[in-house]
């Protein structure tokens, strides 16, 4: 895996942390449409950042290049 190059290297072990992330005014209008539809769907209100984490974590899992790099 010598042949990969990620500008950050190895972290250490850590607890969960807050990440604040800013998002263009689109993206944050489709974030909570999308928490719209999904309270409407299973009967449970829930925010656009309490689904962020678990859409990055969706999208890591689903991206073969990177599980292969990893």
């Amino acid at each position: 895996m010598s042949d990969v190059n990620l500008k950050i290297g190895p972290l250490p072990d850590r607890t969960p942390q807050k990440l604040t992330v800013l998002v263009d005014p689109l993206l944050a209008s489709e974030l909570d449409a999308y928490a719209r539809i999904h309270s409407q769907k299973y009967g449970t209100d829930v925010s656009a950042s309490a689904l962020v984490p678990l859409m990055l974590e969706t999208f890591l899992a689903s991206d073969s290049g990177f599980r292969r790099a990893k």
